[in-house]
């Protein structure tokens, strides 16, 4: 009796997150780039992104990896989450450590996602971005609040000092 295994191709998109527009990079099992996409941070454009990569998986699963959980991103994150895709937060600092290991010179957003994506293929410890996670949520306010005040001292402090 001969069986016969079934391999289900995943594939892997990397977001390099900007405050004007976003870089994607689609890579299969293999590594191999199947999409190398800028696109404007625009609500239309983002869900033609979106549809484009999930047509180009084919029925296979596609997890997403994004640099920035805040900020230009939040657009992107929203509609992803909204059409329920899986999404990974891969760390500034991880992506800047790991681009070292990869060819080319410099610094671009298509070599940054295209790390992302990589990275987002081989490690297991990356942490998925849930929608509604009110504890992340009201520490980033707290956060953000602190962070503030503490402009706002420093500026009070220099006035007085000038």
């Amino acid at each position: 009796m001969i069986t016969e295994v079934v391999v289900r191709q995943q594939l892997w998109a990397g977001i390099d997150a900007g405050k004007s527009d976003q870089h994607c990079v689609v890579i299969d099992t293999d590594g191999n780039r199947l999409l190398s996409q800028r696109v404007a941070n625009d609500e239309t454009l983002l869900l033609e992104l979106i549809t484009a990569v999930t047509a180009l998986a084919d029925g296979a699963e596609v997890t997403w990896a994004i640099d920035l959980n805040h900020g230009g991103a939040a657009l992107l994150i929203t509609l992803l989450i909204a059409a329920e895709q899986r999404l990974l937060d891969i760390t500034g600092r991880t992506v800047h450590h790991a681009s070292g290991g990869y060819r080319g010179d410099g610094k671009t957003d298509a070599k940054d996602a295209a790390v992302i994506a990589d990275q987002a293929r081989m490690r297991r410890d990356l942490q998925p971005l849930r929608p509604g996670d009110e504890i992340a949520v009201d520490l980033r306010i707290l956060t953000a609040r602190r962070t503030d005040l503490v402009a706002d001292r420093t500026r009070a402090i220099n006035r007085l000092r000038a």
